[in-house]
């Protein structure tokens, strides 16, 4: 072999492996796909919920080729918030864009599922929460408090199923945008409760019961409907099961050793659905989930 030859080898060889491990490195295996297209469910949730919160407005109106023509959510509105609070669910709703926008950019997605983002949907959660129906019905839109309540009904949720997702993903891209989305739903949970956690001893109006008992309430119901165990806790549990079992504050959840919980597709479902069972649809999404894994369920 002339060196001529033995240079050309060579360097087709180089060439070859640097491509093998580029195209690793950004390559997405069927399985991580499926699992990064079902948080999109959960995501226009949020989305939609956070934005017509704030603004009255959904991703028709902000970014409409995101919703993908999807059916418009039913009953959502424009809350009645104080500036603070607007400015804070503003924020989240445009955070929540982003979020759409960096999954689609990795994975096709599907279209905005059907959403019930009405008083009513709200209302028959706190109603399963305490077990009877509260009089006058719940309605998220009417307040600070209320909004707030019902912002910690659905968001934690998502943030527990990127927990459960994480290990089973393979590709490094993957992980990557699950880790960036985990951060800031994180984050999101975060100020949700502390905002929450200022206002545990009030009493919401006109029910005389605690915000700190309808985060309990709530939590509760989420581990009843998920059926696997204690991955929900209120802003007040319990010193058993607070941090390092010293402490009945409870302003972030966390297990024995104060990480956060994961939850699979499964149990994100039952508890969405409200039904307590993965094949059927109800509650928030009347007609189901979209995407492979949620799909799968729908036609068992």
């Amino acid at each position: 072999m002339t060196s001529t030859t033995t240079m050309i080898t060579t360097t087709f060889l180089i060439f070859l492996f640097n491509s093998t491990t580029v195209n690793s490195a950004f390559f997405i295996p069927k399985t991580d796909v499926n699992l990064l297209e079902f948080p999109l469910n959960l995501e226009y949730f949020e989305a939609e919920y956070f934005l017509f919160g704030s603004m009255g407005k959904g991703l028709d109106t902000i970014e409409p080729s995101l919703a993908a023509g999807g059916p418009p959510p039913i009953g959502a509105k424009q809350a009645n918030l104080s500036l603070h609070i607007k400015d804070i669910i503003t924020q989240f709703g445009y955070q929540e864009v982003g979020h759409l926008r960096a999954i689609k950019k990795r994975v096709r997605g599907f279209p905005r599922p059907l959403l019930n983002l009405s008083a009513e949907a709200f209302g028959t959660v706190m109603n399963a929460a305490f077990g009877m129906p509260l009089s006058p019905p719940f309605d998220p839109y009417a307040n600070d408090i209320n909004y707030l309540i019902s912002c910690y009904v659905i968001p934690y949720v998502g943030l527990t199923g990127y927990v459960g997702a994480n290990p089973k993903l393979h590709s490094p891209v993957s992980r990557k945008l699950v880790a960036g989305l985990l951060g800031v739903e994180s984050g999101q949970d975060a100020v949700i409760r502390s905002l929450l956690y200022e206002r545990a001893n009030k009493k919401v109006v006109p029910y005389k019961i605690t915000v700190g008992k309808f985060t309990q309430k709530i939590s509760q119901l989420r581990d009843k409907l998920g059926k696997d165990g204690l991955k929900d806790e209120g802003l007040k549990v319990p010193i058993k099961l607070g941090a390092e079992k010293k402490i009945q504050g409870n302003v972030l959840a966390g297990d024995e050793d104060s990480l956060a919980y994961g939850r699979t597709p499964q149990e994100i479902l039952r508890i969405v659905y409200g039904t307590g069972d993965e094949k059927a649809p109800g509650g928030f999404y009347p007609k189901g989930g979209d995407g492979v894994i949620a799909k799968s369920y729908l036609r068992r």
